[in-house]
């Protein structure tokens, strides 16, 4: 199993990172995770290209995970690939339903599917099984666990949340783990958590590497210091994640 970092900025972007995107591919299965702004450049300058992604899965229905949907929709229509699925929490349907009124000249010229799941649930997602969780955050969202039939190599991927016990708990014997870790710890933030709080939350995890992600302009020229803030605390390897960067989970 392999992840790409499509992604890794926020909803206020800094022109180095695209908003929220991961690619996690098996062989000749692809899938992503997310479709912030700018994710579908990102994702076209791949091996697997727009045209080769025919499943997406959705976090949570924020507008910095899933402003590149429709033109993602658009972009394959146009390459010739009439079909995606689109998989996400309750809600995802009424948004998908929703950016089709705005474009509506795509309604009927492509086969979507649209499929809604809920936390503690455990679902095949293009080619790939996938536990869900769900997050703390403003809205109601997702966390996801990605395994692959006879691969011992698990992946998991908070979506936007603070840090908690839980959360550490849902990843357990996971090699790699990408977590939002949107602020420095000089900043009082609710729904994401800070360096500090993300590795009191994994003080115990067997994880790995943990790959810091979602982060905001905030951030610039702390992350050294926000990697070693983790590090009191967290016993495994900490890395900044950034677009572009690919991470063998196998």
């Amino acid at each position: 199993m392999e992840v790409t970092f499509l992604g890794t900025g926020s909803a206020m972007p800094t022109g180095d990172r695209m908003q929220t995107g991961l690619l996690v591919t098996h062989d000749d299965r692809r899938l992503l995770v997310d479709c912030g702004s700018g994710v579908l450049h990102r994702l076209a300058a791949t091996d697997a290209g727009y045209e080769g992604v025919s499943t997406v899965l959705l976090t949570h229905l924020h507008l910095d995970h899933v402003a590149d949907l429709l033109p993602l929709l658009k972009a394959r229509w146009l390459a010739g690939e009439e079909h995606l699925e689109v998989v996400g929490p309750v809600g995802t349907k009424g948004l998908v339903d929703g950016l089709l009124s705005v474009h509506g000249y795509l309604d009927g010229r492509v086969d979507l599917q649209v499929r809604e799941i809920v936390a503690s649930e455990t679902v095949s997602v293009g080619g790939f099984s996938v536990e869900s969780r769900e997050t703390q955050h403003s809205i109601d969202g997702l966390a996801y666990r990605f395994t692959v039939d006879g691969d011992d190599a698990e992946f998991a991927f908070s979506g936007d949340t603070e840090a908690f016990a839980g959360m550490a708990r849902f990843v357990e014997g996971c090699r790699v783990v990408a977590h939002d870790c949107s602020f420095p710890d000089s900043v009082d933030v609710d729904g994401h958590p800070t360096p500090s709080q993300l590795g009191e939350a994994f003080a115990d995890s067997d994880v790995d590497h943990l790959y810091l992600t979602h982060l905001y302009p905030h951030t610039e020229g702390t992350h050294e210091e926000m990697c070693a803030s983790v590090a009191e605390s967290f016993d495994g390897e900490v890395h900044v994640a950034r677009d572009g960067l690919r991470v063998s989970v196998s």
